[in-house]
């Protein structure tokens, strides 16, 4: 295959303006929204505090929680799944159509969204569900493409041009939406119609954009004769994430350090995907000013990314990490005595000013304290992904139960400073123990990440 031609290296990239959509349109802004006003239209009761309780095909939950659960199960699935998909990418030679599977099946996922009233709410959690195993599913092959396509000295550029594709998209296609929505009398629709087209609208999107990567990333070339058998690809990737925590057991450092991100993202990636539905229920926030917040957020996103960046190269990684760990614990502090008004855009700012930087250098980090000497660094890093996805469970699962049982939002930030807590107490050891980095023990100093 010829590498770094550039009709299938853009052809590539574009998949990120494709795909970056669902994530900005459908779970962060308006779909959170919308649900929450159908959702207090096909209430059947309500709580102590007077949110309003759904029925999930004759299961009576809190709607708010049931968003969260949504994600939960999402996430589980991926988790379960995931392992599966690195094998069939490695292994199968059928990579571009197991990604293209899960791009439409996220995208008819969004499509039926349009369909959202308050008499389907049920069937819209389905498909929440649905999109976000597409999403996440089709990202598993996209990003196995990146040394097919690119050699190693142009990958970090190829990535990163993806990256600006895809912000630079989903920015424009929600302030398209946004349009629609501030503007929705204008265009002789009410503010739901309005939302479910940007539901429409996304789906149209990702799955006509997608046609792009499609058409022009390589054929797929099929399993080379003499590979493995359908049953050994199946059971290879969980294989190799089992050998992976065997070898683990022989890093100390690294092991704490996977805690550490795992309590840590437990907290951060709760807090995105439940920023929304708290600024609707407990504060009462408006759906223009809400996405409106967001587009902020994406702006101050890249500044702190950049800044956080550049800090931990001055201090080290893992200080970085303890510093920008316990600043979410601060913000999680901060949001429980939180008001609408110019408290909540200074905790927004905060929020977006924070929240790549854990991320961000938990990836570096966690690519300096792997061996070095490894042939395998992509079930290295399908540990680290299945460890994220696992805390996104445990992390959203948690908020939504407590706010069921305790009656508000607030008390489940206070279990998020929790996890933030248990975060920085494995980092903080980390720092003061020798870890072994790169297949060699250092002093702890060294071992810190601090060079």
């Amino acid at each position: 295959m010829k590498k770094n031609d550039p009709r299938v290296t853009n052809g590539w990239a574009m998949y990120d303006w494709a795909n970056s959509v669902y994530p900005l349109v459908i779970t962060t802004t308006i779909f959170p929204i919308y649900f929450s006003t159908q959702a207090d239209f096909a209430a059947v009761a309500q709580d102590q505090s007077g949110r309003a309780i759904v029925e999930f095909f004759g299961w009576r939950v809190l709607a708010t929680s049931l968003l969260m659960y949504a994600v939960s199960a999402a996430f589980l699935i991926v988790a379960a799944v995931s392992p599966l998909l690195t094998a069939l990418a490695d292994s199968s030679g059928r990579k571009k159509r197991f990604m293209a599977a899960f791009c439409y099946l996220g995208a008819a996922s969004c499509g039926g969204l349009a369909l959202f009233t308050a008499e389907t709410l049920s069937l819209a959690v389905v498909f929440y569900i649905t999109a976000t195993v597409g999403f996440a599913g089709s990202l598993v092959f996209y990003n196995s493409y990146l040394p097919d396509i690119a050699t190693e000295d142009r990958q970090d550029a190829l990535s990163a041009r993806g990256f600006s594709f895809g912000y630079i998209g989903s920015a424009l296609l929600l302030v398209m939406c946004l349009g629609m929505v501030m503007g929705a009398h204008r265009l002789g629709m009410d503010k739901a119609a309005s939302s479910r087209l940007s539901f429409l609208l996304t789906a149209l999107w990702w799955g006509g954009f997608a046609l792009v990567p499609i058409t022009r990333l390589p054929p797929d070339p099929g399993r080379a004769p003499g590979g493995e058998q359908e049953a050994g690809m199946i059971f290879k990737g969980y294989r190799q994430l089992a050998r992976i925590w065997r070898e683990m057991r022989g890093l100390p450092g690294l092991q704490r350090f996977l805690i550490g991100y795992f309590f840590s993202a437990m907290g951060v990636q709760t807090v995105l995907y439940v920023a929304t539905p708290f600024a609707t229920e407990e504060l009462g926030m408006g759906q223009q000013a809400l996405i409106l917040t967001v587009l902020l957020l994406q702006i101050v996103g890249v500044l702190g990314a950049v800044i956080v960046a550049r800090f931990s190269e001055a201090v080290g990684n893992i200080r970085a990490l303890c510093t920008a760990v316990g600043f979410w614990a601060a913000l999680c502090a901060a949001g429980y005595f939180v008001q609408a008004g110019w408290s909540f855009y200074l905790l927004a700012s905060c929020i977006g000013f924070g929240m790549g930087g854990v991320q961000s250098l938990a990836r570096s980090t966690y690519s300096k304290l792997i061996p070095e000497n490894t042939h395998d660094s992509a079930s290295w890093f399908s540990f680290f992904d299945v460890t994220e996805k696992l805390a996104i469970v445990i992390g959203t699962f948690s908020f939504g139960f407590i706010s069921q049982i305790s009656g508000t939002m607030r008390n489940s930030l206070l279990v998020l400073i929790i996890f933030f807590a248990a975060a920085l107490f494995f980092l903080l050891t980390l720092r003061r123990k020798a870890v072994r980095v790169k297949g060699a023990a250092l002093p702890p100093a060294a071992a810190s990440g601090e060079r």
